[in-house]
């Protein structure tokens, strides 16, 4: 057998070998190469429990506003460089078999027309669509539309929807203390398919108050676990018998452009009609209820 024929049989061979090993390797191998894998970062010297972590997530999953409610808000638009706007809203929230869903409304205003999205959370999250573009039908949204810009803002589906708390890969990083509070810490990853889509998020470190069990700040984190955007609670405010969010930042790292989203009235312990979250009311205007709550800043 000549050189050349022998060289050729060894390249088949190598082939053939990396072929199989390619096959053989473990998941975790695929998933390390297709995207950062951000590694936790425990508070205390050893990790904590994390069956305790399951209990403290699975308890945050059902807590919430009781009864369905609506808000009345406001989004603060603050950019680094030119001037503020606002952005005045309304929210009609509730809970199906599925999870919380909101009817989520803008009225921006100046030249922009309104728009409203059905967002459903939960272990099967969905998200629809309505603009006056295609006033007699809803869209249901995915892909990159969690991540574009409600109305120019900084925010987005994704940060509204927040189904992160339902992702099943996460890990508890113990307690540590967050604008002077103590706080339990979550980093949570993404499943594979919703990182294959969108692999500029390598995960989402959460901090939840020890006492309220009540979200303090959410940390999206790049392609290179390094901090892209934060979302942080700023206050409260009692109603009736009830805590709720008064105010949130969102604040973009890259951009260092910032929204604040502020509660500025509410009506709690509500009974809406099953049919309101059908996808299909998101063409129907509806009106506010009667007795709103003025929240003043």
């Amino acid at each position: 057998m000549d050189s050349a024929s022998r060289r050729t049989i060894f390249l088949r061979q190598a082939a053939l070998v990396a072929c199989l090993a390619f096959f053989a390797a473990p998941p975790t191998v695929f998933a390390q190469q297709k995207g950062y894998r951000p590694l936790p970062r425990y508070v205390q010297t050893a990790p904590p429990d994390q069956a305790e972590g399951n209990r403290i997530l699975e308890q945050f999953r059902r807590m919430g506003i009781a009864g369905d409610h609506f808000l009345e808000f406001e989004l603060r638009v603050m950019p680094r460089r030119g001037a503020e706007r606002r952005v005045p809203g309304r929210l009609w929230g509730g809970r199906t078999a599925l999870g919380p869903i909101w009817r989520f409304v803008l009225l921006p205003g100046q030249g922009m027309a309104e728009r409203r999205w059905l967002i459903q959370n939960g272990p099967q999250p969905a998200l629809w669509g309505w603009s006056p573009a295609t006033p007699e039908r809803t869209q249901i949204l995915g892909g990159q539309a969690l991540f574009d810009p409600i109305a120019e803002t900084d925010l987005t589906a994704f940060d509204l929807q927040m189904p992160f708390f339902y992702w099943t890969d996460h890990v508890f990083e113990g307690v540590t203390r967050v604008r002077g509070r103590p706080a339990q810490v979550f980093l949570l990853y993404p499943p594979a398919d919703f990182a294959a889509r969108h692999p500029s998020l390598s995960g989402v470190r959460v901090y939840l108050d020890l006492e309220y069990h009540a979200l303090v700040q959410a940390e999206q984190l790049g392609a290179d676990g390094r901090v892209a955007k934060a979302m942080t609670v700023i206050d409260l405010k009692k109603v009736g018998s009830q805590w709720i969010v008064k105010s949130i930042d969102v604040r973009d790292e890259a951009t260092r452009n910032k929204t604040r989203f502020s509660v500025t009235g509410a009506a709690l312990e509500l009974d809406f009609s099953n049919s309101l979250f059908d996808p299909a009311m998101l063409a129907e205007t509806l009106a506010p209820p009667a007795r709103i709550v003025r929240i003043v800043p």
